[in-house]
């Protein structure tokens, strides 16, 4: 499914009603350059999940866990090398985590921990200023 969004608020809108669908295990993968999006997104669907805490990026601490319907766990896998990190660091535990979602920024980073989990894939694509292409492949 694409979509187009032509502001932030709008690519919160979009990934809320990701989150609205969302039942526990799964694991939704974000893609896009640095500013294309993600962390809206990821807002949306904390908001989605019925979330109320301000949802920050992970950029420093890896993962951050919210409350919400489900739990959200937030990775951002921006300064990991690999998935061996990513397990040393005790991120893997949460993967398909039945009683809540992973959402992980910069996945591509730490892909050989994720082979066998299914994932939602969401690539958001930066067209201007303000405008996005948000892509969603459920595999």
């Amino acid at each position: 499914m694409v979509y187009y969004s032509q502001s932030e608020e709008h690519t919160r809108e979009i990934g809320q009603r990701l989150g609205e669908r969302l039942r526990g295990g799964e694991i939704v993968l974000l893609s896009g350059d640095l500013g294309a999006g993600k962390t809206a997104f990821t807002k949306g669907i904390a908001r989605g999940l019925g979330i109320r805490d301000t949802v920050l990026s992970p950029t420093f601490t890896l993962m951050n866990e919210y409350e919400g319907r489900l739990r959200l766990y937030h990775y951002d896998a921006y300064r990991l090398r690999n998935g061996q990190e990513a397990a040393e660091a005790g991120l893997c535990e949460y993967f398909a985590a039945e009683d809540g979602v992973c959402v992980i920024e910069w996945w591509e980073n730490i892909a050989d921990a994720l082979r066998k989990n299914h994932a939602i894939r969401v690539h958001i694509h930066k067209t201007d200023e303000q405008a996005r292409t948000i892509e969603i492949v459920d595999q």
